[in-house]
C-alpha cells in the first residue's frame, strides 16, 4: 500500500500496513506469487478494498473513540451492522479519494458477556482512564502511528486469555492483539482478466497452498449476488503472556473481495468501469463468517 501524494492519512495507512505485513506471512507469500505469475509487478499494483479493526465496546474505547482518527482525516461513517450471536456491532467508513481503502470497525458488546469474562476484560480496559484519542494531536502523524502501535493495557495472562477464548474468540483476540490491523483486502476484480473473479483467484490461492476460511463456504456471497468475499485463515503468532507462558495464537489474515458491476451499468464498456459502478458497502452475513478467520475451528482445521 503506497500513495504517490503523501497526505497524513496516507502515511498512517502505510505504517499500519507495514506493521501488519510483518506479522502475516501470507501477505508476502501472496504478493510474491502474484509477481512471479506476472499478475502484478509489485505490491502497489494491488488495490486494497478495505481494512478492518477490532475493538472493545467499553467506556473510553470502542468504535466511538477509534473512528475519530479516520473521520478527522476525511473518512465518512456509513452503514451500521449488528452481529447478535457474536455480540458485535460495526460500522464501515468511506473516503472520497480514489482507491482509498474502505474501513470496517467492529466492537465487542462487552456488557452482554458473562460476569466472569466482563471482569477479566474490565481488569485491562479500566486501565484506560480517558479516551486516548482525545489526548492525541490527530494532525501529528507520528503521534497517531505511535498510538496505533502501542498497547493500551498491560499484557494479559494466559489464564485470562484462555477463559475469554472459551466464551468469545473475538474477545481473546482483542485482549492480546489490541489495535493491530485485523486484515487487509485484495480487490480481485481489479486484477487482470485471468484472475479477476473470486472463483479464479481462490483457485490460484489453492495452488500456492493458502488455507482458506470455509465457514459459510469458501466464497461468501451477498443476497444480491454482487459482493463475493473469501479470506485466508489467520496466521499464528508467537504470543508471550504476563505469566511467562508462550503460546501460538491467532494473529491476522488476508481477505479477498470481488465487487460486481451494478445492473444499471452492465452495458458500460469494461474499460470505462470505475469503482462507483460496482457494488459498494458490506453484507452482514458475509462479514459474520469472515470474522471466523481467526477462530480456532478455522486455524486448526486440517
Amino acid at each position: 500500500m503506497q500513495f504517490k501524494e503523501k497526505k497524513p492519512i496516507h502515511i498512517i495507512l502505510e505504517s499500519l500496513f507495514n506493521t501488519y505485513a510483518k506479522r502475516v506471512p501470507y501477505v508476502k507469500k501472496i504478493t510474491h506469487e502474484l509477481i512471479q505469475n506476472k499478475i502484478i509487478s509489485n505490491q502497489n499494483d494491488i488495490i486494497n478494498d478495505h481494512i478492518a479493526f477490532r475493538t472493545m465496546g467499553v467506556k473510553n474505547l470502542g468504535i466511538n473513540s477509534f473512528e475519530k482518527i479516520f473521520m478527522h482525516h476525511g473518512y465518512k461513517k456509513r452503514d451500521f451492522f449488528s452481529f447478535k450471536l457474536k455480540k458485535l456491532n460495526a460500522y464501515w467508513y468511506s473516503h472520497s479519494e480514489k482507491n482509498m481503502p474502505r474501513i470496517f470497525i467492529s466492537e465487542l458488546k462487552v456488557d452482554e458477556l458473562s460476569e466472569k469474562s466482563k471482569k477479566i476484560i474490565f481488569k485491562y480496559t479500566d486501565q484506560v482512564k480517558k479516551d486516548p484519542v482525545d489526548e492525541l494531536d490527530i494532525n501529528n502523524v507520528n503521534e497517531v502511528i505511535n498510538f496505533l502501535n502501542k498497547p493500551l493495557w498491560t499484557l494479559p495472562s494466559f489464564e485470562d486469555y484462555k477463559i475469554l477464548l472459551d466464551e468469545s474468540e473475538y474477545a481473546s483476540w482483542v485482549i492480546y492483539n489490541r489495535y493491530y490491523l485485523n486484515h487487509y483486502t485484495i480487490s480481485v476484480h481489479d486484477l487482470n482478466k485471468n484472475y479477476n473473479t473470486l472463483q479464479k483467484f481462490n483457485e490460484f490461492l489453492d495452488s500456492i497452498n493458502i488455507k482458506l476460511n470455509d465457514s459459510g463456504g469458501f466464497i461468501k456471497e451477498s443476497k444480491d449476488g454482487l459482493l463475493l468475499q473469501s479470506s485466508s485463515v489467520a496466521n499464528k503468532v508467537k504470543a508471550k503472556f504476563s505469566d511467562n507462558i508462550t503460546s501460538l495464537i491467532s494473529g491476522s489474515y488476508v481477505e479477498f473481495a470481488e465487487r460486481k458491476i451494478l445492473p444499471e451499468y452492465k452495458n458500460i464498456p469494461i474499460e470505462q468501469i470505475e469503482s462507483k459502478h460496482r457494488r459498494d458497502g458490506f453484507e452482514a452475513s458475509n462479514a459474520d463468517k469472515i470474522f471466523e478467520s481467526t477462530y480456532t475451528k478455522q486455524t486448526e482445521r486440517k
